[in-house]
């Protein structure tokens, strides 16, 4: 079993229903509607809720940023590669994690990769940061709508899916390509290195294509986290346009149409 804490990564894992809950406590000095709507959730799902002193739940969570929830439940389950390749029916956006260490860039990753449209996610499974109950404090609960395929040797699954005619582009401040010049609009898999060391050799060998984000100011390079969200986003943006454009071009293909009932927006940093 796993702790999960905080409102929202307890509320998307209840939302998404992928998980097995045991129980959740929530804190008896707080009651507000955020987290009454959480409590109805747990009755109509029928799962167990209990009320306990805030320093209990401090102690379970071993953090008092836990927002006054906790929940117990089954680890999440992981995919595999051959899962990561099955046809989606669109092109497909996939986000390589090299060795990302740590949980709070994890969660941010993995809260951009959701917001910008991602289909599968793939992370090492060792010298990488667990999806712990940090990460998921990070990501806002976004990791419960996520595909995520946990790797041994990322090198060899990059290769897989260069067979399956995906390309592999990796961000790296050597890149010669900048990141907005580049096509996402096709099959492509995102690489992003690890805090300070970037790409390991074999995995920056390994790309097709190494892209760059251009820096006006004296550092010359992003945190991973917001490099990461930087790039996917033009991603998401130039898919965005592309559907706009078949959809302006042939009204009456239903396939190339964006989606007509568009995921509710939540305000910057909620």
């Amino acid at each position: 079993m796993q702790i999960l804490y905080g409102i929202h990564p307890v509320e998307e894992a209840l939302k998404a229903g992928k998980r097995r809950f045991d129980h959740v406590l929530v804190a008896r000095e707080r009651r507000d509607d955020r987290l009454e709507a959480i409590v109805s959730l747990c009755r109509e799902l029928k799962i167990r809720v209990r009320t306990e002193p805030r320093e209990t739940l401090t102690d379970m969570a071993r953090t008092p940023a836990h927002q006054g929830v906790v929940a117990i439940v089954r680890a999440q389950q992981f995919l595999t590669i051959e899962d990561v390749l099955e046809p989606t029916g669109s092109p497909r956006l996939v986000l390589a994690l090299d060795g990302v260490e740590d949980p709070q860039n994890l969660g941010a990753l993995l809260r951009s990769a959701d917001g910008a449209g991602v289909d599968s996610v793939v992370m090492t499974e060792r010298r990488a940061a667990p999806l712990s109950a940090v990460a998921a404090k990070a990501a806002a609960g976004a990791q419960e709508h996520l595909r995520i395929a946990r790797v041994v040797n990322l090198v060899r699954s990059l290769e897989e899916l260069k067979r399956n005619n995906i390309w592999i582009i990796g961000l790296d401040e050597r890149g010669t390509m900048d990141y907005d010049q580049f096509d996402f609009t096709g099959d492509c898999a995102l690489v992003m290195g690890r805090e300070g060391e970037g790409l390991h050799d074999l995995v920056r060998r390994t790309c097709d294509h190494l892209l760059r984000i251009p820096m006006a100011g004296g550092v010359s390079s992003l945190n991973v986290s917001a490099a990461g969200a930087v790039v996917l986003f033009e991603a998401y943006r130039q898919r965005r346009s592309k559907l706009r454009s078949e959809a302006q071009s042939d009204p009456k293909d239903k396939s190339a149409r964006a989606p007509s009932k568009p995921r509710k927006l939540k305000g910057l940093g909620s």
